[in-house]
């Protein structure tokens, strides 16, 4: 009997071992594999656009220290310029993902892209200078009411065509009150040398060489305009990349301490690479703010930017200029 007992508690425990292995067999297989979050897609390179004018001091020291190229080097990504100016083929390009980050430009242009839906972001503020941005006409021009009837030369949706509509409305004039025709400033300063033009918005050296060789001034943007431009990515490259935006960032962060404290060595940078003297750059220079610092002014000049859109016919819907700021 005693036999047949441990028998049966042998039976007991084998069945018990049994049933635990065919448990755990089950339980492993039945058990829903943890899902892996999906790896952000590689980046091949990184493309960022270079601005020169009107003086973008950062962008130019940048590209002479080889600062980006070497930021990104770091997580072995070559970095590579595009010399891409107008503001509406930047905002393309980084729509099309064949740019990731546009190192300087305009407000405006920022703002007629997000109003036709394009994926587009401000990362931070460039730099603001109503002051290097002026404009100039025929002797004995000195007033909003002396513009009316004149053609104006000047880059349409650009700052400058905004300065011209800011500086109207203060005589209680419109766009309509004058005629304005749009092009390039260098055509538009040979327009008002030449006679076919009574007035020309210019800016930056252009503005600099036009002052010192007695063309008349009728205004600049202070008090009119801020001047601002701004640098922006999208919002799909910086919910998969953000490292790499910082990176640009600090990049950036880095630059404008360099200014600071290196300033002589800036200017003769730009100097070169604008083919300016020293002494020119040295004389402009204080007209640039290039602080990064998103303010609550920054946002109501925007703001201002997007009512003279609108109401020039520029900008068929209005956007959450808010909502553009990351």
């Amino acid at each position: 009997m005693q036999k047949n007992i441990s028998r049966k508690i042998c039976l007991g425990i084998t069945a018990i071992l049994m049933t635990g292995a065919l448990l755990s067999g089950c339980g492993g297989a039945s058990k829903a594999p943890e899902k892996k979050q999906a790896a952000a897609p590689s980046v091949k390179k990184i493309v960022a656009t270079y601005v020169q004018a009107p003086l973008n001091v950062p962008s130019i020291v940048e590209k002479q220290k080889g600062s980006f190229e070497n930021a990104f080097k770091a997580k072995n990504i070559p970095f590579e310029y595009s010399t891409i100016t107008s503001g509406a083929d930047q905002t393309a390009a980084l729509a099309s993902g064949d740019i990731q980050f546009l190192n300087c430009v305009g407000g405006s242009s920022v703002l007629l892209a997000a109003s036709n839906g394009a994926d587009i972001k401000i990362l931070s503020l460039y730099s603001s200078a109503p002051k290097a941005f002026k404009l100039f006409g025929k002797k004995g021009i000195n007033s909003p009411q002396d513009l009316k009837g004149k053609t104006i030369a000047g880059p349409k949706g650009t700052i400058l065509h905004e300065l011209l509509a800011a500086y109207l409305k203060k005589g209680g004039l419109t766009m309509k009150d004058v005629k304005f025709v749009s092009m390039g400033l260098p055509a538009a300063r040979s327009a008002l040398e030449s006679g076919s033009a009574d007035a020309a918005l210019l800016a930056g050296p252009l503005a600099y060489t036009a002052e010192k060789s007695g063309l008349h001034i009728i205004t600049n943007g202070e008090g009119l305009v801020s001047g601002l431009t701004v640098t922006a990515t999208s919002n799909k490259f910086y919910a998969a990349h953000k490292d790499l935006v910082d990176i640009f960032l600090n990049v950036q962060q880095e630059t404008i301490k360099y200014l600071a404290a290196n300033q002589k060595e800036a200017i003769e940078m730009t100097a070169k690479a604008t083919d300016l003297k020293p002494e020119a750059v040295k004389e402009m220079y204080p007209l640039y703010n290039f602080s990064m610092k998103v303010t609550p002014e920054a946002k109501a000049s925007l703001k201002s930017t997007q009512d003279f859109l609108v109401s020039s016919g520029m900008m068929e819907k209005k956007v959450d200029v808010d909502k553009l700021f990351f």
